[in-house]
C-alpha cells in the first residue's frame, strides 16, 4: 500500500501544473459551500437570538382576552399567579420574564408610522442587553415611565432623537381610542427586519395606553436551560394548566398577531391561554432561512457537477497519458485491483488535501469578517436580522462539507479508474501517445 501512495503522490507532483487547476477548484468549491453554510448557520442563530431577546421567549404562554365575542385583546389577567404555576411545572427553567403586547401609531413632530409596543420591566430582561446595542441614550432609562426605545430607522423616518417626545395612539379593549406621551431615551441600532415594526416601553406605559389593570400582561416568556427541554415542556404545560383552572386555545404555530381572525370568529369570551414556542412566534420570517437553504443546496449540486465533470476529465487525460505506464505495471504483475486503488488514491489525495484546504481558507475568511464587524447592505440587512456579516462557522458543517466533496470525486473517479485497471497490459504496451 505504501508503494501505491508513493506512486500517487509522484504522479501528482509530476502534472504539477494540472494538478494544481483541479486543486484549487476543487478547494474553491470547499470554500463556497462552506461559507453558504456560514451565512445559513449564522442567520439561524442570529433569528434565534434576535427572537428569543425581542419577540418570545423559548416557551411562550401568551392568550388572548375577549370583552365580546367579536373583539379580543392579547393579553393575560393575573399573571403572577400564572408565573407561581409555570415556576412550579417547568424545573428546567432558567429565567421568566412578562412581556406586554400591543400595537399602536407613533407619532412625531414630523411623520408618524405604526408599530409593535413591547412592554418590559428592563431590569428583569437579562438577554435583552446582548441583543439590543444602545446607540444613544441610555437602557436604564427605560424602568421611568412614559419612556420608549426605537431604532435607528425608525428615529430617522421619525426624524427624532434622544429626548423628544413621541405620541402612541391605540384603542383600549373597550374601543377608546387613547393617547400617551413617550420621551426617548434610547435609540438602538437596527436588527434587520425584527427591528422594523418593534419599540419597547416600560410595562407600566403600555397598561397606562391600554387602561388594563396591574396584574395584566401580554405573555410570560420562559427562558429554558436546554432548548431542547422545549417540546416536553409545552407538552407538559398543556395537560398541567387545565387542571389548575386555565383555559387553553388549541394549538396553532403561528405567530400571535396571525391568529386575531380566528379568535375572533370564535363565540367564546373571556380569557384563554395559548402555548408556542420561538419558532412559532417567527414563523412569518423562517422562508429566509429555508430559502437561502434551498439556494445552497441548489449551488452545491451545480457545484459538485463542475467539479465531476474536471476531475473526470482530468483522470482520462491522465489516462490516457500513462497508458504505456500502465501496461508496464500490469506487465510485472500489478493486479487489475492494485491498478484502480492506485487511481483512487489519486483523486483522494488530490481530493483530501484540496478540501481541507479550502475548508480552512473559508474558516479564516468568516473568522476575519466576523472579527472586522463588516456592516451589510441595508437589503441584506434585513435577512441577516443584524447589521453586520455573521458567518458561523461549525465543526460540523465543515466536516460535512470536506467528506461530500471528498466522497463526490471518489465516486467520480471509479469509472475512469476501473476502465484503466480493465487495460489489457500487451495493447497498453503498444499504445503510441
Amino acid at each position: 500500500m505504501l508503494q501505491i501512495l508513493l506512486i500517487a503522490f509522484r504522479n501528482l507532483l509530476a502534472h504539477r501544473r494540472r494538478t494544481a487547476l483541479l486543486g484549487a477548484a476543487i478547494a474553491g468549491v470547499t470554500a463556497v459551500l462552506v461559507i453558504l453554510m456560514g451565512v445559513t448557520n449564522g442567520m439561524k442563530a442570529t433569528m434565534l437570538e434576535s427572537a428569543t431577546t425581542l419577540m418570545s421567549g423559548h416557551v411562550n404562554v401568551g392568550g388572548f382576552y375577549k370583552v365580546t365575542a367579536g373583539q379580543s385583546a392579547p393579553v393575560v389577567t393575573q399573571y403572577p399567579k400564572l408565573i407561581e404555576v409555570l415556576r412550579k411545572e417547568v424545573p428546567e427553567l432558567d429565567y421568566v420574564s412578562q412581556r406586554g403586547r400591543g400595537w399602536a401609531k407613533l407619532v412625531s413632530d414630523t411623520g408618524s408610522m405604526q408599530v409593535g409596543i413591547g412592554g418590559i420591566d428592563v431590569e428583569g430582561e437579562q438577554g435583552f442587553r446582548k441583543v439590543v446595542q444602545v446607540r444613544e441614550g441610555k437602557l436604564e432609562d427605560l424602568k421611568e415611565p412614559g419612556t420608549i426605545l426605537i431604532f435607528e430607522e425608525q428615529a430617522k423616518k421619525l426624524e427624532v432623537k434622544v429626548g423628544d417626545t413621541l405620541t402612541l395612539s391605540a384603542p383600549t379593549m373597550r374601543g377608546v381610542n387613547n393617547t400617551l406621551d413617550v420621551r426617548v431615551v434610547a435609540i438602538a441600532a437596527n436588527i434587520g427586519m425584527m427591528s422594523a415594526w418593534n419599540t419597547f416601553v416600560p410595562s407600566k406605559s403600555l397598561r397606562d395606553l391600554y387602561q388594563l389593570k396591574e396584574d395584566t400582561t401580554g405573555a410570560i416568556f420562559l427562558y429554558l436551560k436546554d432548548m431542547r427541554d422545549i417540546p416536553k415542556v409545552q407538552q407538559r404545560l398543556r395537560e398541567k394548566l387545565p387542571t389548575v383552572g386555565f383555559t387553553l386555545m388549541d394549538n396553532d404555530p403561528r405567530a400571535f398577531w396571525m391568529k386575531f381572525d380566528v379568535v375572533n370568529r370564535e363565540g367564546w369570551t373571556g380569557q384563554k391561554l395559548d402555548i408556542t414556542n420561538w419558532e412559532d412566534e417567527i414563523s412569518f420570517v423562517k422562508w429566509v432561512v429555508t430559502a437561502l437553504g434551498a439556494i445552497t443546496t441548489g449551488l452545491t449540486f451545480l457545484l459538485l457537477v463542475v467539479i465531476a465533470v474536471g476531475i473526470m476529465n482530468t483522470l482520462w487525460i491522465a489516462i490516457r497519458e500513462r497508458t504505456r505506464e500502465i501496461g508496464t505495471l500490469r506487465a510485472i504483475g500489478m493486479q487489475r485491483g492494485r491498478v484502480l486503488v492506485m487511481f483512487l488514491t489519486e483523486a483522494l489525495m488530490l481530493s483530501l488535501a484540496s478540501t481541507l484546504t479550502g475548508a480552512a481558507a473559508a474558516s479564516a475568511l468568516c473568522t476575519f469578517i466576523n472579527a472586522q464587524h463588516v456592516v451589510a447592505p441595508q437589503v441584506i440587512q434585513v435577512m441577516l436580522l443584524t447589521e453586520h456579516w455573521f458567518l458561523k462557522v461549525e465543526p460540523g458543517s465543515v466536516a460535512f462539507a470536506v467528506t461530500l466533496i471528498t466522497v463526490a470525486a471518489m465516486i467520480v473517479s471509479l469509472v475512469p479508474s476501473f476502465l484503466a485497471a480493465r487495460m489489457k497490459p500487451v495493447t497498453a504496451m503498444h499504445h503510441i501517445g
